[in-house]
Formats: structure tokens, sequence, C-alpha cells
């Protein structure tokens, strides 16, 4: 028998979720033959056959996690030594003795548990059968202790609101990204509006917001960074590589759009519209979903106005375009409604100052304000 294990999937993937399996126990399979679709946090990928032989034994359901290094498949080789299960032969004897635990502490949980807080074993051990976190549970009990009906309160509770979701594939890799954000940028954001009265009719928006980002860069190059926290260091970077937020049902990607300071308008569309089908359909290749240097969102094509778009590392900064709307503005000393673009800029303090930031934003909202359409110009020689 031989073991085939989940391989290394690249791109720092350690873990991918089971979608579907092609073969069944029992099948003959060639070598290079899909075994199962798994789906990472960037894309769903086949895994084929190492060899040719029978399957033994698959492991797993549709909806499993597996880690790198798991085993997924089990062949049937011929004259190989037979795997051993870890049976126990014989009998194992059993104590009679009962012992008497003190409660123990309980560790915080995610739900603002009481610091201090101890459970028995035994209510540890209903708490396991009934999956309840003892973490969420205020002890009502001497001395801050959880008793039976606590665990058995918050038990009901939990039936009643309906089992929890796992996070996966996307959403969890999300979930773990926005975390790291979190705890290590130092987030500021500016705020302003432009006034795009000057826009032609039909002026597409987002190539307009990329253009107007490529000038920001070349403003303010600072924001168009990487910064190395380990080693507290920037590097600023010449060529502008995109990350656009792009929402699905599976949760948020970032492709990236290379080099957007050197492309024509059209070829830019094109662009932007292959990397959406991309990203819809999940055949994105993983390399297009990183080495990013600064990101832009256009939250408004659903709603909203400013918000606090979340820096991810090791990138400096990401734009957001709130919702377009007409608003009252000053022309020549009198009243007129224009249409209005609200923009948020979010940067990591620890890389850029405010007035970089400031620059940058700026140098954008002269550009939106600004009539014409077309591609950024082109950096010069």
């Amino acid at each position: 028998m031989r073991l085939f294990k989940l391989p290394d999937l690249g791109e720092g993937l350690a873990e991918a979720e089971i979608v579907a399996w092609h073969v069944k126990a029992g099948d003959e399979v060639k070598a290079d033959q899909p075994l199962v679709s798994v789906e990472t946090a960037k894309a769903i990928v086949d895994i084929p056959s190492p060899q040719a032989g029978r399957v033994l034994r698959l492991y797993g359901e549709p909806g499993d996690i597996l880690h790198t290094g798991d085993p997924i498949v089990e062949f049937d080789t011929e004259g190989a030594p037979a795997t051993d299960a870890g049976t126990v032969v014989g009998q194992v004897p059993s104590g009679r003795e009962v012992l008497r635990e003190a409660p123990a502490p309980v560790g915080r949980g995610g739900g603002g548990a009481i610091v201090g807080a101890k459970a028995t074993p035994a209510v540890r051990a209903l708490a396991h059968r009934l999956n309840v976190d003892l973490g969420i549970v205020t002890p009502s009990g001497a001395d801050d202790t959880i008793t039976v009906s606590d665990v058995q309160r918050v038990a009901r509770i939990l039936d009643e609101v309906g089992p929890l979701e796992p996070l996966r594939g996307v959403r969890r890799s999300m979930a773990r990204s926005m975390a790291q954000a979190h705890a290590e940028v130092a987030a500021v954001t500016l705020c302003d509006d432009a006034d795009i009265a000057a826009w032609a009719p039909d002026e597409d928006v987002t190539l307009r917001l990329i253009r107007a980002l490529v000038a920001g860069c070349r403003a303010e190059p600072a924001l168009n960074a990487w910064y190395d926290s380990p080693n507290l260091g920037r590097r600023v970077l010449k060529k502008i590589d995109l990350g656009i937020a792009v929402d699905t049902p599976d949760g948020l990607f970032v492709p990236v759009l290379r080099d957007v300071g050197n492309r024509d308008a059209a070829d830019l569309r094109r662009g932007l519209d292959a990397m959406k089908a991309a990203v819809l359909s999940r055949k994105i290749p993983p390399e297009e979903l990183r080495g990013y240097t600064i990101t832009l969102s256009n939250f408004g094509t659903f709603a909203g106005r400013y918000a606090d778009p979340i820096v991810m590392p090791p990138t400096v900064a990401i734009l957001g375009a709130g919702k377009i709307r007409p608003a009252v503005v000053a022309v020549d000393g009198q009243p007129a409604v224009h249409r209005i673009v609200p923009l948020s800029l979010t940067f990591d303090h620890r890389a850029a100052t405010g007035g970089e930031a400031a620059r940058f934003l700026a140098a954008v909202l002269q550009d939106l304000e600004a009539p014409g359409t077309g591609a950024p110009p082109r950096a010069p020689a």
C-alpha cells in the first residue's frame, strides 16, 4: 500500500478544502488522472494521480479541510508491506478509582469570557459533548466556577441561533489576512471629494480612477511601496502593479493589473475584463493574486460614501472610491449641482507621512477633476 499525501500547492497555501472526488475506492486510475478537486484561498485546483494503480481508500469528504502532508488517497501497491494501522493486541486494563479534581482555569475565549473562570472535568466533558466553547460561558457558580446549568444554558442559546458556519477557502484566508492587517498596520485615512462635472457622459469610471491613482503615484511615489516590518524599512517601487478589490459570493479577491502606468486605455479595459472573468470563474492563477504595490477599491458601485479601507501588508496604501452622487457646489459664487466622487485614502503611517499622503490625494483629485478620457500618462523615459 502507498499513501499519497496532499502536496505543497505553492504560494504559501498550507491547506485546502475538498470540493469533489473524481474517483472512488476500487477504481483503477492512470498516472496524472485527476483524483480530487480542492479549493484553496486563491483557486480551485485539480490534483492528479502520481501513479497508475487501484484506489484502496479516500481520505476525507467534500467540505473537509486538509493540510499539506495529510493523506488523501491510499493506493494498492503489489508487494508493498501493509501499513501499521495502530491496532492494539490484547486487553487494555481499566482502573476503578475515581479521581476528584479541583476546577481548572478556562482559557479566555472570543466572546468576552470572565477572566479567572474555572470548570471541573465533568463540566468540561459536558461542554465538549454539547459543542460549547467554555470561553463564551458566563459562570454562575462560587468563585467564578462554570456549572452544568451554565453550559446547558449556552447550549440552548446556540441551538436557537443555529449552527456555526465555518469559514472556508477565500473567506478563511480573508479573515486571517484582515486580522494580520488590523494588528500590524498603523492605518490613517484621509477623505475628500472630487468634482467630476467635466467628465464626458460615457466616461469609464474605473479607467479614470486608475488614471488618477497613477497620477498620485507620479506625484508622491512613497505610497507605491512595500513596507518591511521586521527590518523597519521600505521599498519605493517604480512600476505600479495595481491590486483591484473584487467582491464575489465566495469572498474578496484582489487580482493584480500589472504596470498600469504604461498601458493604454483599450489594453487596460481588456485586462480588467479578463481579470474579472477569471476571478468569477475561479480560474485565475495564484501568481495573479500577489505582488500588487497599491490597491484600488471601488466600493461605490454598491453603496457608501467614505470608508476606512484596510491596507494589506506589505503594501502602504489603498484608495477607496464611494458612490458617485449629485451635490450642490459653489461655482463662481453661485450654487450649482455637480457630480461628486467621495474618496478615502488609507495609508500605513509607519511608511508614509501625512504630507506624502495628502500630496498623493491632491494629485488624484486634480486628475479626476480634469476633462478627457484615456489611460494614465506614460512615465517619462
